[in-house]
């Protein structure tokens, strides 16, 4: 019997690697218990793993909907503040308080035009220190809308929880954590996460209170590279991990290696085809078509399961 719900993160080191690909596949099959010999049926029920929420954490990029074929028609939109700009409250300073002022900017931020601080917005980090060291009154720290969560039932019968950062704002981390608040909100026994690349803030911030995690690359040197970082990440949560290669057979020398490397924890891999593309263009996923991925996805969560 499962004692807490599953948060399972499908993490890379880089992009373009296929972790949205996986990420909506396993949320379908999760969701609908098929395709599993006996055995595997009889693992997943002793798990009670019946009610599946997926989570897009790629704020910057945000692509989960479109792998599942459902980027519109959102249920629920609401803008929300992680973050704070200055406001220049107080434009009374003399020339020379206004420069001292805008040198205390480690990002070039403040500048001082025709004796008047000014706030570059493209600039600014939304630290706060002007507020600090420029004279009482002259700058205010306020909260901005710098980001939106977004929901939807999907035709799978499952919730996507989704979202992103607005251009030019900051966050991303923060944004991640208010995503998966928001998919907590949820009845469910497994999330699935889909972490954007990487080992910045928001993967950090996917990783979090993670109890497993899916570590997916392709056999290329930089692939392998980046997989080695984020999988210090991983280990630094102490999170148990598996892998998979994706694009195995465009060098199989290096998935061989790579297969070795990874020992018990390795769960499958996935050929390249190109009318993977051209599906995902037409918004039909993966699980959708007749394509040799799916057959090697499925494989991938039959091995999965025993594995939880």
């Amino acid at each position: 019997m499962m004692r807490s719900k599953i948060k399972l993160v499908i993490c890379s080191g880089k992009g373009g690697v296929g972790k949205s690909m996986l990420a909506s596949a396993l949320s379908m099959l999760f969701s609908q218990n098929k395709n599993l010999p006996r055995s595997a049926r009889q693992n997943l029920d002793s798990f009670r793993i019946k009610k599946v929420v997926a989570v897009d954490c790629d704020v910057d990029a945000p692509n989960l909907a479109v792998w599942l074929g459902e980027p519109e028609k959102w249920q629920t939109v609401k803008k929300i503040s992680v973050s704070e700009k200055p406001v220049i409250a107080d434009t009374k300073l003399n020339k020379k308080e206004a420069e001292r002022c805008a040198k205390k900017c480690r990002f070039n931020a403040l500048e001082v035009e025709k004796g008047k601080l000014k706030l570059n917005p493209f600039l600014c980090e939304g630290c706060g220190a002007c507020e600090v060291f420029c004279p009482e009154g002259v700058i205010k720290m306020k909260p901005v809308k710098n980001g939106e969560i977004k929901l939807k039932k999907t035709k799978y019968n499952f919730p996507l929880v989704s979202g992103h950062l607005f251009p030019g704002e900051t966050g991303s981390g923060k944004i991640v954590t208010e995503i998966k608040k928001e998919a907590d909100r949820f009845d469910c026994d497994i999330q699935i996460l889909d972490s954007a690349p990487g080992t910045g803030c928001p993967v950090v911030a996917s990783l979090q209170d993670a109890n497993f995690a899916i570590l997916i690359t392709e056999p290329t040197p930089s692939g392998f590279s980046d997989l080695l970082r984020v999988l210090e990440v991983v280990n630094h949560f102490k999170i148990p991990w598996n892998l998979v290669i994706n694009k195995w057979d465009i060098n199989p020398q290096l998935s061989g290696k790579i297969e070795k490397w990874s020992r018990s924890r390795f769960l499958g891999k996935i050929s390249y085809e190109k009318k993977i593309f051209q599906a995902i263009s037409n918004l039909v996923p993966i699980l959708k078509t007749n394509l040799k991925a799916k057959k090697e996805i499925q494989e991938i969560y039959k091995n999965l399961i025993t594995k939880l």
